[in-house]
């Protein structure tokens, strides 16, 4: 069958196909998205501008023509972060599904962090022992730990790079260099946030394997050195403790125009670069791991084999 899958996170707009059945490898047929910034549609008040919700029905609406030029079976959408701290969120929704026909699910962070293991899990297989996930997103941070496919430890904490960007760095996104104090302000709100979460994953036991997925994590992989995307999802790629060290001091005495020059870097994102290496590092310090795996797959992958599972025989 052919699924799509519409992710609206904190930052883009993401709609994959793929062909697939039951105990297969989904098999990619078309991926497209589209710089959203949701998240930045809400306001101090906690409602999501009427701009913000004119430009997501034009996202949905655009998933919506291209999920029925790619024949898809069934289209699954659903959204994150940007919607569940919105106060309105519910409401737009609800507009949206009134003039789409779609029905964007809020998934909560621990759904997002439990579906996300599933799809490294898989990736990795059960040879991977006891597994412990990172996924920094736009809004939030998700961590799980398990030996089974759904997780014995589910957590997402408020520390996605585009969040702590905002708060913290403002000057960034406006193509300017990091404020050291606002760095080190946000990585003591990292460190404060992470200590409890930490404690309770290292309770759950030493993991075997460490794995990292998320646009944030592949973007600092591939400025300390692994390969580009360009060389294939099979290629290993790691991001150490230390290399990742040498890169947070790096990026945090550099503009973000020039880093968005840099391979491997995508201009939308480039400012939010800072904050997401700050939140890796304490992540990585706190958690006592010297190196982290880079998945290919994520929440999408996951959402996927979800469904395939729940069809059964078929």
């Amino acid at each position: 069958m052919r699924l799509g899958v519409l992710d609206v996170g904190s930052n883009t707009v993401h709609l994959i196909v793929v062909d697939a059945h039951r105990g297969a490898h989904p098999t990619p047929m078309h991926d497209d998205r589209s710089v959203l910034r949701l998240a930045e549609h809400v306001g101090s008040d906690g409602l999501l501008s009427k701009a913000g919700e004119k430009t997501l029905l034009r996202a949905v609406q655009k998933a919506c023509d291209q999920a029925e030029e790619q024949n898809c079976d069934e289209l699954m959408a659903l959204v994150t972060s940007a919607i569940r701290d919105a106060e309105n969120g519910l409401e737009v929704l609800d507009r949206i599904r009134e003039r789409t026909g779609v029905d964007l699910q809020v998934l909560s962070g621990e759904e997002e962090a439990r579906l996300t293991f599933l799809a490294v899990r898989r990736w990795f297989g059960w040879s991977a022992g006891k597994l412990l996930v990172l996924d920094i997103g736009g809004g939030s941070l998700e961590l799980a730990s398990g030996v089974d496919e759904d997780p014995d430890v589910a957590l997402s904490l408020p520390l996605g790079a585009g969040r702590l960007t905002r708060r913290f760095l403002p000057e960034a996104r406006d193509g300017g260099r990091p404020d050291l104090a606002a760095l080190a302000d946000l990585d003591a709100h990292a460190t404060e946030l992470l200590t409890p979460a930490a404690k309770q994953l290292r309770a759950a036991g030493r993991p075997d394997l460490v794995a990292a997925t998320s646009k944030t994590f592949r973007t600092l992989a591939r400025l300390t050195g692994a390969a580009p995307y360009s060389a294939g999802l099979q290629v290993p790629r790691e991001l150490t403790r230390t290399g990742l060290g040498q890169l947070a001091a790096f990026v945090s005495r550099i503009e973000s125009s020039a880093l968005a020059e840099l391979p491997g870097v995508s201009p939308d994102r480039a400012h939010q670069v800072p904050a997401g290496a700050a939140v890796a590092a304490a992540a990585m310090r706190l958690l006592d791991v010297p190196c982290v795996r880079i998945c290919p797959w994520a929440l999408r992958e996951g959402v996927i084999l979800r469904r395939l599972d729940s069809l059964g025989g078929v």
